[in-house]
C-alpha cells in the first residue's frame, strides 16, 4: 500500500481518527476476524422471509450458532469483505466509497444486489445507513427492502463486536446475525479468497 493509504483511510480523512485504534489498524492494514455468529429468524411471515434472505445471502440457517472467519482486505479503490461460516458457506460484499466522510456514502455488491450506505461514528465505533438499493440494476423502493441495521465497534475486551439486522414493516426483524470476534493480522494470513 502507497504512503497514501487505501479507500477506507482515504475517504474517511482526517475523520479516520475518530475510529476505535483497533478498527483504524483493521481499515489500514486489513484483517481476518474469527469466532463465533449468533444466527437467527423471525417468527410466521418475518421467519420465512428472513429464512429466504438468508439463502439468498449464503448464510446458513440450521443451527443457531456458527464459527464465522471474516477476512477484509483493501486497495486503491475498494474494500473486499469475504465471510466463511464454518459449514463453508461463503458471502462475499465489495465496498467502493463514493465521496467523502461524511457527506459521502458506500456502495456494497453482494451479489446482484447494490446497497448505498451512509456511515456513522460514534464512540469509536462504525454504523452503517441504508440510503438505497437496486437488484441486477433495478433500484427499488426503500420500504420493499428489508431495513438494514449494521454496526461494528470494539468492545471493552477488544474484540470486533458486529451485528447485522434486517427488519420488514409491519413484519418486525426478519433476520439477524452478529457476533465478537478477535483479530489476527491480515498480513499473517494466507489468502483462500
Amino acid at each position: 500500500m502507497t504512503d497514501r493509504g487505501n479507500a477506507t483511510t482515504r475517504w474517511f480523512g482526517a475523520h479516520f481518527d475518530r475510529l476505535h485504534p483497533l478498527l483504524q489498524a483493521l481499515h489500514r492494514d486489513g484483517g481476518t476476524l474469527r469466532g463465533d455468529v449468533a444466527i437467527r429468524t423471525g417468527r410466521g411471515l418475518a421467519g420465512v422471509l428472513g429464512r429466504r434472505l438468508g439463502r439468498r445471502l449464503g448464510i446458513p440457517l440450521d443451527r443457531p450458532t456458527r464459527g464465522i472467519e471474516v477476512r477484509i482486505h483493501h486497495d486503491d479503490v475498494e474494500m473486499h469483505w469475504v465471510r466463511t461460516f464454518d459449514d463453508g458457506s461463503v458471502l462475499r460484499s465489495v465496498f467502493r466509497p463514493v465521496g467523502r466522510f461524511p457527506q459521502g456514502h458506500w456502495v456494497e455488491t453482494t451479489g446482484p444486489v447494490r446497497m448505498r450506505l451512509a456511515v456513522d461514528v460514534a464512540d469509536g465505533g462504525w454504523r452503517w445507513r441504508l440510503l438505497g438499493v437496486d437488484v441486477r440494476g433495478l433500484p427499488l423502493p426503500l420500504w420493499l427492502f428489508p431495513r438494514a441495521d449494521a454496526s461494528k465497534r470494539i468492545d471493552e475486551a477488544g474484540r470486533y463486536r458486529f451485528g447485522v439486522a434486517f427488519s420488514l414493516w409491519p413484519l418486525g426483524e426478519v433476520l439477524r446475525y452478529e457476533g465478537a470476534l478477535r483479530a489476527a493480522p491480515y498480513r499473517d494470513q494466507p489468502i483462500h479468497a
